[in-house]
């Protein structure tokens, strides 16, 4: 079975599992829509970067959506307009109300279930740590068979234990390094996914480049972590 991934922007990615069409964290804002992430040293609007292709070719014959938690740049107003209201979309149980209230067929994801062949499978993580993740509320990932989708998410014990668990052979961890002027790492660091890497044999780094609070850049993380696969926006890749 052919499976790609192919990266659209940030977080945001499309996944074909031998012609099942899976899109994660849809962020679907046009550049510069929303202001910057508060309490950063950066005050550039977000989304930095533009979409890579046409809204319409992200959107159409999707098969489910599958959304991590709802902070804007992994669900947002584009989203929210332009995502289609006919396919499931699973997400972490704290989410459901908002999304039916947008009138998506959401589905809560207590652990895991089959979906048209694959067993897709709800992990947790910690954005952030202490007071601070208490405040960015809860966070989820995704283990599509062995594709393990960390989600917002530093290196901790819910990651190892995911790992352990369902023993991935691809992870895709967000990068970047994201955080507030007065905060720790919020995302994984290169050191964290140092740690993903001496666990799992491939692992791909999204969520770069494309939101004002994400320091590390796609140069830096490269020449850190030069075994890891680090795509380009609109690239596709094998899994």
């Amino acid at each position: 079975m052919t499976r790609t991934l192919t990266l659209v922007r940030s977080a945001t990615v499309l996944l074909d599992f031998g012609g099942v069409r899976l899109l994660v964290d849809p962020m679907l804002d046009d550049v510069g829509t929303r202001p910057p992430v508060e309490n950063t040293d950066n005050d550039r609007r977000n989304p930095l970067v533009p979409l890579p292709m046409p809204i319409e070719s992200i959107v159409r014959d999707l098969d489910a959506i599958l959304v991590t938690h709802l902070h804007r740049d992994h669900f947002d107003d584009g989203a929210a307009t332009h995502l289609p209201r006919d396919v499931p979309l699973f997400c972490q149980p704290e989410d459901e109300r908002r999304l039916r209230a947008l009138d998506f067929d959401a589905m809560p994801l207590a652990d895991s279930l089959t979906f048209k062949g694959a067993t897709i499978t709800r992990t947790r993580g910690q954005h952030g740590r202490g007071e601070v993740a208490r405040a960015l509320g809860p966070v989820s990932g995704f283990v599509v068979d062995d594709v393990y989708l960390a989600g917002d998410t530093i290196w901790c014990t819910e990651v190892e234990e995911a790992i352990e668990r369902h023993r991935p052979r691809t992870a895709i961890v967000n990068g970047s390094g994201a955080r507030f002027v007065d905060s720790e790492p919020l995302v994984m660091t290169v050191d964290d996914v140092r740690e993903v890497m001496r666990r799992v044999p491939r692992v791909v780094i999204v969520h770069l480049e494309a939101i004002n609070h994400c320091p590390d850049t796609r140069d830096f993380v490269r020449a850190q972590v030069p075994k890891a696969v680090v795509p380009d926006d609109g690239q596709t890749i094998p899994i």
